[in-house]
């Protein structure tokens, strides 16, 4: 005689398969399995991959770091040689300045002089010329003088003064 174990469950239906009680040994069985089969596959050839992966990845970035590093150390130092350059080129403008206006200041302190020495020249020509032209006119005043002299003395007195005497009148006054 056969037992039927099987019971009837309320609803009507058979439990889900995984939660009967029977088959825990041959799941728990195949759940080892599949763990090991994937733990085996993971540290043999996916997680050597992504180490590889992971690896190269750092390696780039330190390579990515290191260029960054030396471009940076390049251009400071062209940057470096950019300053120096337009400091040097600042300092050889300013040079070339004081060195110019220097020039134009000798330049035109020989102009000055020579526009002085040109116009002391002038001036010590026409002082001659004036005190030639006055000495010339002074000759003239005292001959208008002594005759201008011995009409007014005779006019006022009645008789001709003696010529050396008026001259020597004359000469005083003038002198």
């Amino acid at each position: 005689m056969a037992t039927n174990t099987h019971t009837e469950h309320p609803g009507g239906k058979a439990p889900f398969p995984p939660f009967q009680g029977e088959t825990f040994p041959s799941q728990i069985f195949w759940l080892t399995i599949c763990f090991v089969a994937l733990y085996v596959l993971l540290s043999r050839v996916a997680l050597p991959r992504l180490g590889g992966v992971i690896a190269e990845r750092n390696a780039k970035i330190e390579g990515d770091l290191e260029a960054a590093n030396r471009l940076r150390n390049n251009s400071e130092a062209a940057q470096a040689a950019y300053e120096k350059s337009l400091a040097d080129a600042r300092t050889k403008a300013q040079t070339l300045a004081s060195e110019s206006q220097a020039k134009a200041a000798s330049e035109a302190e020989a102009q000055r002089k020579e526009l002085e020495a040109g116009l002391k020249a002038k001036l010590d020509a026409a002082e001659a010329q004036i005190a030639k032209t006055k000495s010339a006119a002074m000759t003239n005043v005292r001959t208008i003088a002594v005759d201008t002299a011995g009409v007014i003395v005779e006019r006022l007195t009645g008789k001709a003064p003696a010529p050396q005497a008026v001259e020597r009148a004359v000469d005083a006054a003038l002198h």
